[in-house]
């Protein structure tokens, strides 16, 4: 009786586990993203909805702490 107690317990902690692991995938996997360190000196400031864009060469750009990151507007 006693070995299948200790039998028991053993396969208990076997099986059981407290840590597992989670994988998420998100829907839209990121592309490579372009940082821009320095703005050219001809980029203009513009506002849409509230927001400002820096823009040159016919695309917009954000401002972030990196650099300037392309976006669609």
């Amino acid at each position: 009786m006693k070995m299948y107690l200790i039998l028991a317990v053993l396969v208990a902690f076997t099986v059981t586990s407290c840590a597992r692991r989670v994988v998420t995938v998100s829907p839209n996997p990121q592309p490579n993203v372009v940082v821009i360190h320095k703005a050219p000196k001809h980029h203009k400031v513009v506002v849409v909805k509230g927001k400002r864009y820096y823009t040159w060469g016919g695309r917009h750009y954000r401002k972030t702490h990196r650099g300037y990151v392309l976006v669609k507007v």
